[in-house]
């Protein structure tokens, strides 16, 4: 399988914080608010060794006037890439192997505030965590699982269990 899931490296946090700090520093202070989202945000479960950033901006106008800066943190923009409201930046490190992946959003988009419930309830719900863990094991496990066949198989799992994150979330923002 060309998509491989490794256990949980406490080093993801540090290299998450690093790699706000630098985005921070290069597009300027205020231009957007960065958290640590995907897999590898979740202590103790498998995960794809990519880190996933959620940037969140007033206006997308804004970022797309500021965004060729990333390139000089060897990002490459990727436009949309098929979530509308959404631009989207791959990193790879000198071998290739990819590194990062940047994900905007305008702050408080229903796409930002999905990502966030999503792994804020994993965080906050164990049991579920420990279940995605061990669905991931499963399905790379399956002879012949590719990238694009994990992600469908994921599929169901992560859309029963955004439903439960959301309207946890919005329990917890209260009115």
């Amino acid at each position: 399988m060309d998509a491989i899931v490794v256990p949980h490296d406490p080093a993801w946090a540090d290299a998450f914080h690093a790699e706000a700090a630098a985005i921070s520093s290069r597009l300027g202070a205020g231009t957007i608010r960065l958290h640590h989202i995907g897999s590898t945000a979740i202590a103790g479960i498998l995960a794809k060794p990519t880190i996933d950033l959620l940037g969140e901006v007033p206006d997308l106008a804004g970022l797309d006037l500021v965004s060729p800066a990333l390139e000089g943190l060897n990002y490459r923009a990727m436009g949309p890439h098929g979530i509308e409201g959404r631009r989207f930046f791959l990193k790879d490190d000198a071998a290739g192997r990819r590194t990062h992946h940047l994900h905007v959003f305008v702050q408080g988009s229903a796409h930002a505030v999905r990502h966030l419930a999503f792994r804020d309830y994993l965080i906050a719900h164990p049991e579920t965590a420990a279940a995605y863990s061990a669905l991931k094991r499963q399905i790379v496990a399956l002879p012949g699982t590719t990238r694009d066949t994990y992600l469908v198989a994921k599929g169901p799992f992560i859309a029963r269990t955004e439903a439960e994150a959301l309207a946890w979330y919005q329990g917890r923002e209260g009115p």
